[in-house]
């Protein structure tokens, strides 16, 4: 079922128990109104009569005249008076062949002074205890409101009606509504389905006003921009990858090549084969590169995932760097640790941690003129703080958007060794452990890299999780 006819169908409902509750409301009032109505008019029927036989007055002329003076007449009228043991006193009728009997149980119940209504076929009766100064008798009235029963009867009828219309209305109001709510809803879809691969920078058209369709049609703008971002980065990356690992297999591939052509000597073949060991380490080392890549890049559920000291992880660094490149010098500056040492714990994986500031570090050490890092450790407000800072040659105000982008290399740095991997695995990594990386750089000063974590357990760190 579409969900046009869902919502017609809905708005008809919801219209069919409005009517039902209104009209049942309406003919339940009117039908009480009327049961009140004849009760009062044949109690004080019955009082009248009664007061008349107490004083000796009534005969068939007057009561016919006392009927004719009402505004609203009842037909076949009956009245009975009965003395409190039973025994009729007084028979009036408009018609002498109806007959009228009360049995004794509801006269026993209108003695305990209890007005009965009842009704027998088109009839309704009233009991009444009659009581003036020493005289007691069981006035039994009845008649047909025929009258009132008319009217009960054109107001059902036109109640009904009403209902069946308002139903047709609701049900046609209904659909031409869904029609109209549905149609922007309508054109996204359709504006979607003219979306695909080949023109990815086709966007929903928006409307100024600020309704809900408008936000769905933003929303699902943002959602584009995304993926489009996200597939030109992996096109990027795939172009890259692929010529970063070709460019070694093509010259492993070439100097075989070469080598087959002819006989050589032991000494020509050792060059070779050493040749060939640095172009398959250069390959293994993009390769475990990639590999690290594509984990930071995944799912974190699948993680080892423990509470971690940041400050254990940069103790650790100058000894990997110097190992790295004995050339290469870390500085640490701790100066303003805090005293809990639960502050300077992040939920995470160490391995990966490790490796995201260790690319950083590297990138400094490579690119300062002196080969030195400097790495400062805040915490602030349970807000953990990584400054990583080097002497190079600093980084182009143009090129400092594009650094954290795979493969992306600087300008005037492309000649570094390097795959212009680490510092977008860097930023996965980071962004994996919901922190966040900043850069900036002043020519020929150097670079500073800013790494801010949340500290575990805190209530930034909950709300940073729940993002």
């Amino acid at each position: 079922m579409s969900v046009r006819i869902r919502i017609m169908l809905l708005f008809a409902a919801i219209v069919l128990v409005i009517l039902f509750l209104v009209c049942g409301s309406v003919y339940y009032f009117s039908y009480t109104n009327r049961v009140n109505n004849i009760k009062t008019r044949l109690t004080n029927w019955a009082v009248t009569t009664g007061r008349l036989l107490n004083q000796g007055m009534f005969n068939q002329k007057l009561m016919l005249t006392i009927d004719a003076s009402t505004a609203l007449a009842m037909k076949d009228k009956t009245v009975q008076a009965y003395d409190l043991t039973g025994n009729i006193k007084y028979i009036y009728r408009d018609n002498t062949a109806d007959t009228m009997t009360v049995s004794k149980s509801v006269l026993e119940e209108a003695i305990n002074g209890h007005d009965i209504y009842f009704t027998k076929g088109n009839l309704e009766y009233i009991v009444h205890l009659f009581s003036e100064k020493d005289t007691h008798a069981i006035m039994v009235a009845a008649a047909y409101d025929e009258d009132g029963k008319t009217k009960l009867r054109q107001l059902r009828y036109i109640l009904l009606f009403s209902f069946a219309g308002g139903i047709l209305i609701a049900i046609a109001a209904g659909y031409f509504f869904s029609k109209k709510l549905l149609a922007p809803l309508r054109k996204i879809a359709d504006d979607v389905n003219e979306i695909s691969v080949q023109n990815l920078e086709s966007r929903i058209k928006t409307s100024a006003s600020k309704d809900e369709w408008n936000y769905l049609s933003a929303t699902l703008n943002q959602l584009l921009n995304r993926l489009q971002q996200s597939l030109i980065i992996h096109r990027r990356f795939i172009s890259n990858a692929s010529h970063e690992l070709l460019t070694p297999l093509t010259s492993i591939s070439s100097q075989l090549e070469i080598t087959l052509t002819r006989n050589r000597n032991s000494d020509e073949y050792r060059n070779l084969i050493a040749s060939i060991y640095q172009d398959v380490r250069q390959l293994s080392r993009l390769t475990q590169t990639l590999l690290e890549f594509a984990r930071a890049s995944g799912d974190p559920s699948g993680l080892e995932i423990d509470l971690v000291r940041v400050d254990e992880i940069l103790l650790a660094m100058p000894a990997e760097i110097s190992k790295l490149n004995p050339g290469h010098i870390v500085l640490l500056d701790f100066e303003e640790l805090p005293e809990e040492d639960e502050k300077l714990l992040v939920f995470g994986n160490e391995d990966l941690l490790f490796t995201a500031i260790k690319n950083i570090v590297v990138n400094a050490c490579k690119y300062s003129g002196n080969h030195q890092a400097t790495v400062k450790l805040l915490v602030h407000d349970n807000i953990i703080t990584i400054i990583i800072e080097d002497e190079g040659k600093g980084i182009p105000q143009e090129e400092l958007q594009n650094i954290f982008q795979p493969f992306y290399r600087v300008s005037d740095q492309s000649a570094a060794q390097g795959f212009g991997l680490g510092l977008a695995l860097a930023q996965q990594i980071i962004k994996l452990h919901k922190g966040n990386i900043t850069a900036s750089s002043v020519p020929d000063k150097g670079s500073i890299f800013t790494i801010v974590f949340p500290s575990a357990g805190t209530e930034f760190y909950n709300r940073a999780m729940k993002s």
